[in-house]
């Protein structure tokens, strides 16, 4: 008989002075299993719409999960849903955002308390959206990751957000950026410190260039009625790495069908499609 052992929100330290809320899931069996880390997306959260959901699905397939928000992803210990600090959404880049996954795997890597349990010589990413990306990014830098699976990420970092022109000397003027949340119709600022924090990093950064020097096993889904991020992304990614698998979830949206809040007590036919194929493909040798 196993037990499954849960830690919600538990608060890891990382670089900076906000800590990064966590989950982790795992059968207890006394035998250590491959773990996966989630990273989510722009103006997400470990637990929105589905996310919660599926762990169930990686324990049942002998799977450890780790979830986690963004340190500066405008939630909190407290409420570690919706978005109650907008200052510190708005201080957040894409450094602190691969400085968070790295106090992620640091922590997993050299805590005690789960070694019998979890091996730490089998982790894999999966990353949704931009937190796609950063996955990618990381995958490409850290030899602690054996596999890689983005849902619907984006392929370049310097998208939508840097305007050109006008715009990008009225962000420069203003200081901030507000880019409306259509869910929770909040102002979200992005202070010009993004904006610079890119350029100063913009090699390390470039998605492609991750991708091309990519040498692990590399799953990419990706449903062909995205509207956030075009089907187009995906090509990119698999064209620049003939390696990796491109999966294409037909009709399917940014989301897979899940949504905020979702309610139900199963997962949308097309998120548990991506679930179980990201499974597959983990779990196979």
């Amino acid at each position: 008989m196993c037990f499954m052992k849960i830690l919600k929100n538990f608060p890891i330290k990382g670089k900076y002075n906000k800590s990064i809320s966590t989950d982790l899931y795992f059968n207890q069996t006394n035998k250590q299993k491959p773990l996966v880390i989630f990273c989510h997306g722009y103006k997400g959260y470990k637990d929105w719409g589905a996310f919660d959901l599926m762990s169930s699905n990686f324990l049942k397939a002998g799977l450890a999960l780790l979830k986690f928000n963004f340190s500066h992803n405008g939630c909190t210990p407290d409420q570690p849903i919706d978005f109650p600090d907008l200052d510190a959404f708005g201080n957040n880049n894409y450094t602190i955002e691969l400085d968070d996954l790295e106090s992620i795997i640091n922590w997993i890597c050299t805590t005690t308390e789960f070694k019998n349990e979890i091996d730490t010589n089998n982790i894999s990413l999966i990353g949704h959206s931009r937190g796609g990306a950063i996955a990618i990014i990381k995958a490409a830098e850290d030899s602690r990751i054996k596999k890689l699976v983005t849902w619907a990420a984006v392929c370049d970092l310097n998208r939508t957000i840097f305007h050109e022109g006008a715009e990008l000397d009225k962000w420069k003027e203003d200081g901030v950026l507000y880019i409306l949340n259509g869910r929770t119709k909040q102002k979200m600022p992005h202070y010009i410190q993004f904006y610079y924090n890119f350029i100063k990093n913009k090699k390390r950064l470039s998605v492609k260039n991750a991708v091309k020097k990519m040498m692990i096993p590399h799953l990419i889904v990706h449903g062909d009625k995205d509207l956030s991020v075009p089907f187009v992304h995906a090509q990119n990614l698999h064209n620049w790495n003939l390696s990796s698998k491109l999966i294409v979830v037909p009709e399917s949206n940014h989301v897979f069908g899940t949504s905020q809040p979702w309610t139900k007590t199963k997962l949308p036919i097309d998120f548990r499609f991506v679930v179980e194929k990201t499974i597959a493909f983990i779990t196979n040798p």
